[in-house]
Order: C-alpha cells, then structure tokens, then sequence
C-alpha cells in the first residue's frame, strides 16, 4: 500500500475538528504489529542521550529507514493544509509548502538545522517531564508521537499526556490513549482557541506519566528542525 493511499482510510475533516476541539487526534493502527517491532528495534542505530528523568532517547538524524522517511512525508503533505489554516487562525504569518524536503530547506535556510525526532525508551521509574518544540522561526504546529510496546502486556503506567493553558484559566489535562502501532496528531506548542473576540492562542506541552513496570518504547516525529 502506497504512504498517500494508507491515510485516506482516516478521514481528514473528522481529524481537522478533532484537532480544532482537543489539540490531538489519533491514527489507530498507523503501524501494524510488525512495523512497530521493526521501528523499537532502531533505538540503538542513532544517536542517544539519557532523559533528566531516566529513560534513552535516540535522535534519527540520518538514521531513518526510507520506507519509514516515506510515510513520514506523506503525513506532511496531509497535515500541511490544516497547519495552514492553523497559521491563519492565529495570525502567523507563514506558509508552509506542500511537501517536506521544500519546508526543511526553508528550516536551513533560517538556521535550523537540528534534528528532533526521536525514539524513547523508558523503564520501570523512568518518566518525560512536561515540554514543547518551540525554538526556531519555523514552528510547525503539529507533531506525531507513537507507541511502538503493548500497554497490555509490556509495562504498566507510561501515559501520554497533555496541558493546555488558556489565559485567566487553570490548565487543562488531557490523557492521549494510545495502543501499540497508534500514532497521534498533537498540537506542537500552541492552537488556535475561537474565543468570544475572536482567535487566541492555547499554549500545549506534553509529557508521559512515570512507568511503573516493563519497558516502554514510543516515537515522536516533530517535522521542524531546530537551532
């Protein structure tokens, strides 16, 4: 199955209002069984750094397999409308083009050169505290994460989870529920809120709850590079 033809079985309005009213919408089975237990087995071929609250984290760099850059392309031509349209609500003024290589050359071009996706692996007490991937000129307003291990059978604890903070407002948790090969749309940093005057901008951060046995494997693809 071609990358384009595996995301017309998820209906782009359905994911668009999903987006505009929670901040994140999940792609149930993105990754078959196979495919996640192929990606987890990448934690070692790039580049790894250690979490301040425990757990290994490897950065693609280069790394990325095609078949898997492919689909990750795929994605971005899909979700550049809706971050465009994002943009506009929030009155950023960027466009971003059709297709990625065309946005990270923009990235380059302003000095964002780094590259943030990654996998994570945390065990038993290891934890990813609250943050979001904002640096740089070119922010764009969604990511993906994944969960390549069984909540069922491979570790316990280990949700992912979601702020969001509103002006004059307490902030709003959000448990994003992910099974093994899901994948789910989260806002990057910010998304825009209709408000009784008009637009104003939600700020988001993400985290996932401390593990409390097994071993966890999950992926985040963030499209922006960094400084």
């Amino acid at each position: 199955m071609k990358n384009d033809d595996m995301l017309e079985r998820f209906d782009v309005q359905s994911i668009s209002a999903q987006l505009d009213a929670e901040a994140f919408a999940v792609l149930p089975g993105f990754f078959d069984a196979d495919e996640a237990r192929a990606m987890a087995t990448l934690l070692d071929a790039g580049r790894v750094t250690l979490g301040p609250d425990g757990g290994e984290f490897t950065y693609f760099d280069n790394a990325m397999p095609p078949q898997i850059m492919a689909r990750r392309d795929a994605l971005y031509r899909w979700l550049a409308p809706l971050a465009n349209r994002w943009n506009l609500l929030s009155g950023i003024d960027r466009v971003f083009p059709a297709e990625l290589d065309a946005f990270l050359e923009t990235n380059r071009s302003a000095g964002q050169h780094r590259q943030q996706s990654h996998l994570c692996r945390l065990r038993e007490g290891d934890r990813l505290g609250l943050h979001r991937h904002d640096e740089g000129e070119w922010i764009f307003p969604f990511q993906v994460v994944g969960l390549l291990s069984d909540p069922k059978r491979d570790f316990t604890g280990g949700e992912f989870v979601m702020t969001e903070q509103r002006p004059r407002m307490q902030s709003r948790p959000m448990v994003v529920p992910l099974q093994c090969g899901d994948m789910a749309i989260i806002a990057s940093a910010q998304r825009p809120i209709q408000g009784a005057h008009g637009y104003y901008r939600g700020q988001i951060k993400h985290a996932i709850s401390r593990v409390r046995s097994g071993e966890r494997v999950g992926l985040e693809w963030i499209f922006h590079l960094t400084p």
